[in-house]
């Protein structure tokens, strides 16, 4: 059924099917049982080194040009309709899988494994990093260590001994100048594809040098430096060939995508879905017991007003007298999916198994069954589930939690907890992994997720009664009017909660979907921007003093957005958005340093990384260009907080956060997760009030037409003014440029469109009298005629005034052909206009041009007056200000640092005031306030101090129940704030010092 018509499968065709798939165990005749209509290759698979020379390659040189400014040929132009970046490599993609399909056959898995070997998840861990690699090819090349290129293999993170050596961090670039010099082979090797997987399971399976360097020698003895090159890429999983997992999947099959988030297997998407013509049905792309998906998530809170949020969750899927939402409270755990199914091979009967939302696989840490040795939780859920339930999938939320304190703990401790628990499960009072339930979504071989929220509930509530503290079904509150979520928002305050969740009953479950069904609600504390940025590190800048000699401060960017990558973008490209240098501890500087060790590298302002990272300014000016810079898929994502967001023209999209403050490390984020900018704006325009989405609505009125006085009409070349006689050319500063001119000139001097033609022959320029656009034709006007309202309307089109003519004549030096500015501009595409921004400073003051007497007085009338008020008091809250929207945020000094701060300090009855006199000291030299009475609204902090853990605890309740009203909130926090916060010179992130 697979083979191609008129193919014969060939002997060496099975041969590779047996080698690379009969492994662990398993034989070609399960495969078959359990993939009926896997394709078979009618031939063997391609040469190793025809995926480098066909798909790598071409892929990883395929990056945007940037072309001339001004075309001056016909043919120049005639260039520009040339396919895109993103276009080509699609092309280049589309090649690859049609020559596979007609020279191999239709099974492409072999070459998929490679190609996105992030994504495979059907072989095992390599456990090999650039350390062991490097010390591998030493050995294997019997290389001196103390060689230069020893040296540079193992020492890779650090700048090269050689002059001509590769930048520290190229590891892959370090092993090919290398290997270069030692090569087996020059031209590429033999090895097939399916020759490579084979022993690329070898591999996986080895463990130590002593099993992994023969295999190595393979390789070694076959591949050309290049092919290897690209095997430690594979290796390693960094595969960086310009092109997304999605852009590979959707160009293989349109539901290849579909497939894999519900399956999250490389191998089920390449052979289920083979042809082309062959479409899923619904239930082929939902859940599949024992296979992990990819869940459904939560919407950003879209609006400060929760009536709005309330009515656009009834919007969707609405039913007639139905406007019931539930309220759950947003749990800080990490997201875990559990499988259970019937397996009389395991002890116990149920074999389960537990995936993250990144399809991390945690069986290992939660348990495979009831009676798993190792188990940290499942050991404690057989009476979870109730009779008759043989499989099932749920959807929740990990937590940990304290029997002692009777609290849920914070995410971070989870792991730890987890492990405990399988060392020592009797223990009774330690800390404890629980999963909280809200969601299933398959139930004894019946999937859920068409089914209402509704629906699933009943079944849940039925099929898991649960154990208390170990598995538990997530209580929900019911609604009716958006009143209802206020209080439920200052009991989470109270409680020192995460935050609150709003669904909709009648909704369905909606795989690897951010759906407006779902919407997160978090409580609006003082000094915060609402929903934290997630952004990815881009750039960093040496610090002075305390942080002098290391990275200091950061850029972020936000990612490309579909539009863009479109436009020609590539997936990697970030935009610069906001530079962050406040709320880093010492210990959060250290970790960023040991995670992007080696990955960091200098920026040259002669030749900036632009495909990766893009500046305000571009290349020509780089804005904030940082000391040095990090590829984005080898950096880090972090949460930041601001004040608000506005406009900056610092950077790359004219937008950024004001006083950014460091949260946290998302390290459970991949780059291509966080935000792109696209879905910032998303964010930010959701929130925006109803009288600025207003603002943006075109007027409905239109203008009174004024009443013209109706000309007589002239024909060129008949009015009463006397002719213009061409005397021959004066200067050539025109030369080689042709001229349409469209009207005559009215300012600064008047002359009639023949006046304006005969200057410019006069000059060296060629006149035409038909206008030809899209050519190198420069028109000239400045009225909107019949003529020229037609080119404008016919597409992009440049049409320059007079003005700039009678410039160009103007100047001291006669052959100087000015740059267009914008007082030069009647009508223009959006880059000539840019350009034209460009040569004159923010006053309209030219770079270029002289001015002229009259010029220079009306350029100074124009500048916008400052009004000085004599004896007005000097605003020190405004100059800081505006330091800082100029980029000079005074945080970091420790007088500034805690400007702003409104802060109350709740001690109990035990605590001498004299101990607190020193925290309340560093406040005030901070920049900020102490506020005695806990009453008073505009506190922004309260510090709890007590010298017990349970007074503080019972001390921070006291407050948050008191407060718990209050809009926006104060931040609850204990006294190692303060304390940290002086220590590291910076106001740190509050929720790490919430009090239990």
């Amino acid at each position: 059924m697979s083979q191609r018509r008129g193919k014969i499968r060939d002997a060496g065709a099975e041969d590779e099917e047996r080698r690379q798939y009969e492994t662990g165990g398993q034989t070609l005749q399960e495969l078959d049982a359990k993939y009926p209509n896997r394709p078979k290759n009618h031939s063997r698979t391609l040469f190793f080194s025809d995926l480098y020379k066909d798909l790598f390659n071409p892929l990883s040189e395929n990056k945007p040009q940037a072309g001339p400014k001004l075309a001056r040929t016909r043919a120049a132009s005639q260039k520009q309709n040339k396919l895109s970046p993103h276009e080509q490599k699609r092309i280049i993609i589309e090649r690859f899988i049609s020559r596979w399909r007609t020279e191999v056959g239709d099974d492409i898995y072999p070459a998929m494994r490679l190609i996105l070997s992030n994504s495979d998840r059907d072989r095992g861990m390599y456990g090999l990093k650039e350390g062991n690699i490097s010390r591998l090819l030493v050995k294997l090349m019997r290389i001196d260590r103390n060689s230069e290129d020893g040296y540079d293999l193992l020492h890779w993170k650090m700048p090269s001994k050689s002059a001509a050596g590769r930048a520290a961090g190229d590891f892959t670039g370090r092993c090919f100048d290398v290997l270069s010099k030692r090569p087996m082979r020059i031209e590429p090797g033999d090895m097939r594809i399916a020759e490579v997987n084979e022993m690329l399971d070898k591999l996986a399976a080895a463990s130590g040098e002593s099993e992994q360097l023969p295999i190595f020698e393979v390789f070694y003895q076959r591949m050309n430096p290049e092919e290897l090159k690209w095997l430690i890429r594979i290796i390693l999983k960094q595969m960086r060939v310009g092109a997304t997992e999605r852009t590979f999947m959707d160009l293989w099959h349109p539901d290849a995508q579909d497939l894999f988030s519900v399956s999250s297997s490389l191998r089920q998407v390449c052979w289920d879905l083979y042809d082309p013509k062959f479409r899923l049905t619904d239930g082929q792309t939902n859940v599949t017991l024992m296979q992990c998906f990819q869940p459904m998530l939560c919407h950003y809170q879209m609006s400060t007003s929760f009536q709005k949020m309330v009515d656009k969750l009834n919007s969707n899927n609405r039913v007639e007298g139905d406007d019931e939402f539930w309220i759950e409270e947003k749990l800080d755990g990490e997201r875990m999916q559990l499988h259970m199914e019937e397996d009389d091979d395991v002890p116990g009967g149920r074999r389960f198994k537990f995936w993250s939302r990144k399809a991390k696989d945690y069986t290992y840490l939660y348990g495979e069954s009831f009676k798993d040795a190792n188990s940290s939780l499942t050991r404690h859920i057989k009476d979870a589930f109730a009779p008759g339930v043989r499989n099932i999938i749920l959807d929740g939320e990990m937590i940990v939690w304290d029997p002692e304190l009777d609290k849920v703990l914070k995410f971070g401790t989870l792991k730890t907890a987890a492990i405990a628990e399988q060392q020592n499960p009797h223990k009774d009072n330690a800390p404890r992994p629980v999963l909280r339930v809200f969601d299933i979504l398959y139930l004894n071989d019946q999937p859920l997720t068409q089914y209402t929220l509704r629906d699933r509930r009943n079944a849940l509530e039925k099929a898991v009664p649960g154990v208390p503290f170990r598995l538990e079904v997530h209580k929900y509150d019911k609604a009716n009017s958006a009143d209802a979520i206020e209080p439920m928002l200052r009991k989470i305050v109270s409680d020192a909660s995460e935050g609150l969740v709003l669904k909709n009953p009648r909704s369905m479950y909606s795989l690897a979907d951010r759906s407006d069904n779902w919407i997160k609600v978090k409580p609006e504390y003082m000094s915060g921007f609402g929903e934290s940025v997630e952004v990815i590190i881009i750039g960093g800048y040496y610090g002075s003093g305390h942080r002098g000699g290391v990275l200091g401060s950061f850029l972020c960017g936000l990612r490309a957005s579909e539009n863009d990558i479109k436009a020609g973008a590539k997936a990697e490209t970030c935009y610069s958005f906001v530079k962050v240098g406040g709320g880093f501890s010492a210990e959060d500087l250290a970790e960023i340093r040991h995670l992007t060790e080696g990955k960091w590298k200098s920026w040259d302002p002669k030749k900036p990384p632009s495909e990766y990272i893009q500046l305000a300014g571009g290349d020509k000016y780089q804005i904030l260009r940082p000391d040095v810079w990090i590829r984005p898929s080898e950096s880090l994502v972090i949460s930041v907080k601001a004040a608000s967001a506005g406009e900056s023209d610092q950077f790359a999209k004219g937008i950024t956060l004001r006083f950014p403050r460091f949260r946290g490390m998302r390290l459970d984020r991949s780059w291509d997760s966080c935000l792109d900018f696209q879905g910032f704006l998303d964010m930010k325009a959701r929130a925006e009030k109803e009288n600025e989405e207003k603002a943006m609505k075109m007027e409905s009125h239109r203008k009174r037409a004024t009443k013209r006085t109706k000309r007589d009409i002239v024909i060129a070349g008949q009015d009463n003014t006397a002719p213009v006689i061409f005397e021959g050319p004066k200067t050539k500063v025109f030369e080689g440029l042709e001229f349409c001119v469209l009207t005559d000139c009215t300012t600064p001097v008047k002359k009639s469109k023949t006046q304006l033609e005969t200057l410019i022959k006069e000059n060296g320029g060629k006149i035409h009298q038909r206008a030809n656009p899209g050519t190198n034709m420069l028109l000239i006007g400045e009225k909107k005629v019949v003529k020229v309202a037609s080119l404008m309307k016919a597409g992009d089109v440049d049409i320059i005034k007079p003005k700039w003519v009678l410039d160009c004549l103007a100047q001291r030096d006669r052959d100087f052909l000015l740059p267009f500015e914008t007082g030069h501009i009647f009508h223009a595409t959006e880059a000539t206009m840019r350009q034209a921004e460009e040569n004159v400073d923010e006053f309209g003051d030219s770079y270029a041009r002289d001015l002229s007497l009259k010029d220079l007085r009306q350029l100074v009338e124009s500048m916008p007056k400052k009004e000085i008020i004599v004896g007005e008091p000097f605003n020190k809250e405004e100059f800081l200000n505006q330091l800082a929207d100029h980029g000079h945020d005074m945080s970091g000094l420790r007088s500034y640092m805690f400007r702003g701060a409104r802060v109350h300090f709740a001690v109990t009855d035990e605590v001498s005031s004299i101990s607190c006199l020193k925290l309340k000291n560093w406040i005030k030299y901070g920049g900020g306030l102490i506020v005695e009475d806990l009453g008073d609204k505009s506190t922004t902090h309260v510090v709890v101090i007590s010298d017990s853990e349970t007074g503080e605890m019972g001390r921070a309740a006291e407050v948050r129940s008191f407060i718990s009203n209050r809009t926006p909130v104060p931040r609850v926090v204990s006294r190692q704030w303060v304390e940290d916060c002086w220590k590291n010179r910076t106001t740190l992130d509050e929720e790490r010092y919430a009090p239990l």
